[in-house]
């Protein structure tokens, strides 16, 4: 690699991280940021092995790489801050977390009192407005694709735990169908205990434990 190429990718980098880091950027800001990045550093490399033209086809690969890297950045959509947004609304007080993932993902933290009794998959009555609410955002924006995960705590072993999480996901997918939701947009997985939040020792902790994690991303040519 030239220096005039390692300058090229290493500035570029160096730019996308220091943007993608600026507390007043917004979340498709600093996707766009850090996906110029990743773009201009392809693109260096690819105009550097397509032989010829030294530093100035590295330079001019670095800054096509950086102009498609900037659209692949962008992932976090208009709709996908509504969703979020009607999600907040829908789910104050209720003890859902509703955040924004660092790979621009929706995620929805349900914890058990609110999802799914001990040792049981079926879902609780005061869950299903909060599906009720999540459907509906969901038929309003079609590109977005949804992945459930359930937890266990650790109590009985993974040959109880790993079929019991993985029903519990697919309730709240079937649920979500049953709204309207296409089937091929939702994926499920099943974790088991594997992936604690708290310590296992106490009460507590296990009912920590046992939640289901729902995730909802915009792939971007879909945006």
């Amino acid at each position: 690699m030239n220096i005039t190429l390692m300058r090229t990718t290493l500035c570029a980098a160096t730019l996308a991280l220091a943007a993608s880091g600026c507390a007043d950027m917004n979340a498709t800001q600093r996707g766009t940021a850090t996906g110029a990045g990743v773009g201009a550093g392809l693109g260096a490399l690819l105009g550097a092995t397509t032989g010829g033209g030294g530093g100035g086809r590295s330079t001019r690969g670095a800054l096509l790489g950086a102009a498609a890297g900037a659209v692949v950045g962008n992932v976090w959509s208009r709709r996908m801050e509504q969703q979020r947004q009607a999600m907040e609304q829908a789910t104050r007080g209720t003890g859902v977390q509703v955040s924004q993932t660092a790979d621009n993902r929706l995620k929805l933290d349900i914890p058990s009192d609110i999802s799914f009794d001990t040792g049981r998959a079926d879902i609780k009555p005061n869950f299903r407005p909060i599906l009720d609410r999540f459907a509906t955002t969901l038929n309003n924006n079609p590109a977005a694709f949804v992945t459930i995960i359930g937890h266990t705590d650790s109590t009985g072993g993974d040959l109880i735990n790993q079929p019991l999480s993985l029903d519990r996901a697919a309730s709240a997918r079937d649920y979500l169908s049953r709204h309207g939701v296409a089937g091929n947009r939702i994926t499920v997985e099943g974790r088991a205990a594997r992936e604690p939040v708290a310590s296992n020792q106490d009460p507590a902790g296990r009912a920590r434990n046992r939640r289901v994690e729902i995730y909802v991303n915009e792939p971007q040519q879909q945006g």
